[in-house]
């Protein structure tokens, strides 16, 4: 996987800049249109909404530990973190040998876990093949006791349950060869061109060939290459198998979809094909005494989000060293499965929601249909749909025949909702409309009601002035546990003011709560939170200093209560007051409390 590392500054400037850069919002999003957009097999890619990656190698067999260490974060990174002598490394493959391994069962797994497509890794980082390479010996046919090629079976498997097929393939990184990137502890002065003709490239190639129609070859850290140089392995690649998709990681913006960075997704709706991943624990490649999984409702509210704003979700499993699933990762992607049957019309071939995220939940959309994913019903069972201006025909409980009252007003449409849902985790609501419904999903207004516990703001929702701008930060508490986080800067004067439009469903009292960073050069700066004629005098608390490879840490300040009196529109703004030095803090979000 992508993984950011001081010492590896060098490849990482070959990368796509948008991780680091500040941008504004939303337009950044929607930035980096891959060069393929037109390719044909986009079609069942933006439709398929659910795939899953499995990391599968050596370090599988490692499970975490070198020698008598024991590591945590990205399992697949042990030979880098070790710095692990290249040929000591390689002595692994020869007790591996798993045994366990089914493909069959796999793909059955996958199949009911309602995933539409599976990528495995054929070469991480670490060198080794996972399947029979005739351009080395450091394969699993000719360097492992195994003897077999379980890539042919899972090939075979997947086409069976009829899964789309897919490779993984670091084009660049191979700490086992003297010319391959990343490993400078055993070897200097390479050669990148060497190695993209003698390995990466005869490799890609026997992987188009010998395994029938692949869905797609996800590539992985690119470096060595120019655009043209890249343009031209694509070119040569393209020749064996034109249907095949090539992702963004690829390098130079030439893949034909999109892929984020690890555990990372985008903030609004984007347009185009692109893909979130996710690990279902808190590493990649399997390690024995990582036992943080996903539960079945993260992975249903994870799935969920990514659809509504338009995406794929790839969810990552990774086997151990005998080739068998953990067992919780089987047990949760097969609940994760049974909601699919009843709610899968809500994910499978949707488009993002016309409705932007909603204290209940989010919203995914087909023609003429609005699916409503409720995460969280409201106290008085009165679910407030905003801005359905289509005529509403009919609101039901998805997979059930059970119809729901509802009244269409105005500005919104709101939905009697029974006593209890068939699914606290999500369930889904079908509203069917006839006529056109505007695109929303970009509308600022944010809902405010005492029905929920809270309403949260992402920051990037405000309306920005003056210098106000949005950053992506981008950071790791440890070792490959990537964190993403969007957060307003430039925030020094007081024409730098930030404005949250808020639609408040219910008077009362609330208190304002600010979630932000704060470096100490920062701290004590002087700001000013308006709303309804009330203000809110605050300084801001020094958090710590950013670094991409330590944890960020952010506060949350309760700078106090305010009272509306009635529902309405209500404008919530942020401001420094004049005289600051320096930028008052890195807002990530508000968040307005109900007071009871």
């Amino acid at each position: 996987m992508f993984h950011r590392i001081p010492s590896l500054l060098l490849l990482l400037c070959l990368l796509l800049p948008r991780k680091t850069a500040a941008q504004d919002m939303p337009d950044m999003w929607n930035k980096g249109a891959t060069a393929n957009a037109a390719h044909p097999g986009l079609k069942w890619f933006r439709e398929a909404k659910f795939g899953l990656f499995i990391h599968w190698g050596l370090y599988s067999k490692l499970a975490g530990r070198w020698k008598d260490s024991s590591y945590y974060g990205s399992g697949e990174w042990i030979m880098y973190r070790t710095k692990a002598p290249a040929t000591e490394y390689a002595k692994v493959a020869q007790t591996f040998n798993p045994t366990g391994f089914d493909a069959a069962e796999w793909a059955k797994t996958a199949k009911e876990a309602g995933i539409k497509y599976l990528v495995v890794t054929a070469k991480h980082h670490e060198g080794f093949s996972m399947y029979d390479s005739k351009v080395t010996d450091f394969d699993i046919m000719d360097a492992s006791p195994y003897k077999k090629d379980p890539m042919k079976a899972l090939a075979a498997a997947c086409k069976a349950q009829g899964i789309p097929f897919g490779f993984y393939y670091s084009q660049f990184l191979d700490w086992h060869e003297p010319n391959g990137g990343g490993n400078n502890w055993d070897f200097k002065n390479k050669d990148y061109q060497e190695y993209y003709r003698t390995k990466s490239v005869p490799q890609l190639k026997e992987l188009l060939t010998n395994y029938g129609p692949l869905g797609l070859v996800w590539f992985d850290m690119p470096g060595g290459l120019t655009p043209e140089q890249t343009k031209l392995m694509i070119d040569s690649l393209r020749v064996l198998q034109p249907g095949c998709l090539f992702s963004s990681r690829v390098g130079h913006d030439l893949g034909d979809y999109r892929d984020f960075g690890d555990s990372e997704v985008p903030p609004v709706p984007i347009a185009g094909a692109w893909e979130s991943i996710y690990t279902h624990n808190d590493s990649w490649g399997y390690i024995q005494h990582d036992l943080n999984f996903k539960s079945p409702r993260e992975i249903i509210h994870l799935l969920s989000n990514v659809a509504s704003k338009g995406g794929n979700l790839m969810l990552n499993v990774g086997p151990d060293g005998n080739g068998k699933w953990p067992a919780y990762s089987v047990e949760y992607l097969k609940a994760t499965g049974k909601w699919l049957q009843t709610y899968g019309e809500s994910i499978y071939g949707t488009t993002w929601g016309l409705i932007p995220a909603q204290p209940w939940g989010v919203t995914t959309s087909k023609p003429g249909k609005l699916f409503l994913h409720v995460w969280q019903m409201p106290a008085n069972r009165q679910l407030r749909v905003p801005g359905v201006t289509a005529k509403v025909k009919s609101v039901k409980i998805l997979g059930s025949n059970k119809t729901l009252t509802w009244k269409q007003l105005p500005e919104e449409t709101i939905v009697e909702l029974p006593v209890t849902l068939p699914d606290t985790r999500n369930t889904v609501l079908l509203m069917e409309y006839s006529g056109q419904q505007p695109d929303l999903s970009q509308l600022r207004t944010q809902t405010v009601s005492k029905e929920y516990p809270q309403a949260e703001i992402p920051a990037v929702w405000a309306v920005f002035n003056g210098n106000a701008k949005n950053k992506l930060f981008t950071y790791s508490h440890y070792f490959g546990d990537w964190k993403h986080d969007n957060c307003i800067t430039g925030m020094v004067s007081p024409d730098d003011a930030i404005v949250f439009p808020l639609e408040v469903q219910d008077g009362g009292d609330y208190k304002i709560i600010l979630d932000y960073a704060c470096e100490p050069g920062s701290a004590s700066q002087q700001g000013l939170v308006t709303v309804g004629g009330q203000q809110l005098h605050f300084l801001t608390l020094a958090t710590g200093t950013y670094e991409s490879h330590k944890p960020m840490e952010f506060i949350q300040h309760a700078v106090g209560i305010i009272h509306i009196d009635k529902a309405g529109k209500q404008n919530l703004t942020i401001k420094p007051v004049a005289g600051n030095k320096s930028e008052l803090c890195w807002l990530r979000k508000i968040i307005l409390q109900p007071v009871n």
